[in-house]
């Protein structure tokens, strides 16, 4: 069966997955671009640019993971840019320039929909005002028998866990504080319905929460 999956959010001790002031130049909020020196480490990420270098080892095998057998992304709104309200035009495209990474149907959440936005390499976004369980409907459709990554912000991935919705979630736990920004822990009770079990890197330390059967 389709699985619902959380991969490689990186999180600080204090529970947050970015920084303070997120804007156009600072689209992780200050110091938020520390959350991901263990990301820029792998092999797996040297790979995006074409080059061999970079690590092998626990953190390389989970941002694989990450990508393995997924059909569809969603994400919020605050994920693909940092427009916020309604559109005033329809120039940004994402962060990710004219290729996004997805290469698939990826779904954003948000109150101002506009037109679908097919991308270079086979990412087209989809602009959607629906509650999480009609999102996730629409994207395991789109997914055809494959999981959907729920790729993130905070706000997005609270939706889903409050409704009970994610079957598994890795979280990457950095070693600092950001003291404030994007708080994952709030409106979640103890999560009790997961079974979690965690392993370490010298960089990170992975936990996973695994919908309990």
């Amino acid at each position: 069966m389709a699985r619902l999956r959380v991969h490689n959010i990186a999180i600080s001790l204090d529970g947050y997955i970015a920084g303070p002031n997120q804007g156009p130049e600072n689209p992780l909020g200050e110091g938020g671009l520390r959350l991901h020196d263990w990301v820029w480490a792998t092999r797996y990420a040297h790979q995006w640019d074409g080059t061999d270098a970079g690590e092998t080892g626990i953190d390389n095998d989970f941002m694989i993971a990450g990508d393995a057998g997924i059909g569809a992304t969603i994400m919020g709104r605050n994920m693909f840019g940092p427009i916020r309200g309604p559109w005033t035009d329809h120039e940004w495209k994402g962060w990710w320039g004219d290729n996004p990474p997805y290469h698939h149907d990826t779904f954003v959440m948000t109150h101002h929909t506009r037109p679908s936005l097919p991308m270079e390499g086979g990412t087209t976004f989809h602009f959607v005002n629906e509650p999480p369980e009609e999102v996730l409907r629409q994207a395991f459709k789109a997914a055809d028998g494959q999981d959907v990554r729920l790729a993130g912000g905070s706000s997005a991935i609270r939706q889903f866990l409050r409704a009970g919705l994610v079957d598994e979630m890795h979280l990457a736990v950095v070693p600092i504080l950001l003291g404030a920004g994007e708080r994952l822990y709030e409106d979640l009770g103890t999560l009790s319905g997961y079974e979690i079990s965690s392993v370490h890197s010298p960089a990170v330390t992975h936990v996973t929460f695994t919908k309990s059967a």
